[in-house]
């Protein structure tokens, strides 16, 4: 009886310690430090983890379709490069004061999965400045976003340009 009876003490002083450090204000969430070792595995756990997690079962259509992919890119031009930037694209002034930095895109879709691509964008993530796009925008057009980003990694500079050149005017897209 006194092993639990020490272990719910210990427990009750851990989160009386948590909660005393909490209110203290003591660490540090300005977006220009960067968060502890510890404390930056844990997020970036939660977030792999989460995004794994509540991808599961989702269905990706066909994403090479070259209209889709035009779509996406229509889209990712308006509201993503000034975050994730793009082949061509130097850092924005936005993008350089966010905390943690927004993926460089090209790079990091290819960690990830079609359907964990579609939840983030759909979702957003909270506290990384991520926007959760699906209450604005339709899973077709969600799913021509990730069609997009799936062409992201082999793309250069000059193609980049050229799909911007082309860009026209979307009826159904206000930003």
């Amino acid at each position: 009886m006194s092993v639990i009876r020490t272990l719910i003490i210990a427990a009750v002083l851990v989160i009386a310690g948590a909660i005393g450090f909490i209110y203290s204000g003591l660490y540090n969430v300005a977006a220009t430090v960067p968060h502890t070792a510890p404390v930056y595995w844990a997020l970036d756990t939660l977030v792999d983890r989460s995004m794994e997690h509540h991808a599961e079962g989702i269905q990706a259509p066909n994403l090479k379709d070259p209209a889709r992919v035009r779509v996406g890119f229509d889209h990712y031009n308006e509201m993503c490069v000034v975050c994730h930037g793009a082949p061509g694209h130097k850092a924005t002034e936005l993008s350089q004061g966010l905390y943690p930095q927004p993926p460089d895109l090209a790079e990091s879709v290819k960690d990830l999965s079609p359907a964990e691509l579609f939840w983030t964008i759909k979702n957003g993530i909270k506290m990384t400045g991520m926007p959760a796009w699906g209450p604005t925008h339709s899973d077709d057009k969600i799913w021509a976003m990730v069609a997009f980003l799936e062409t992201l990694p082999g793309m250069t500079p000059g193609q980049y340009a050229a799909m911007a050149a082309k860009a026209g005017p979307d009826d159904d897209h206000d930003h």
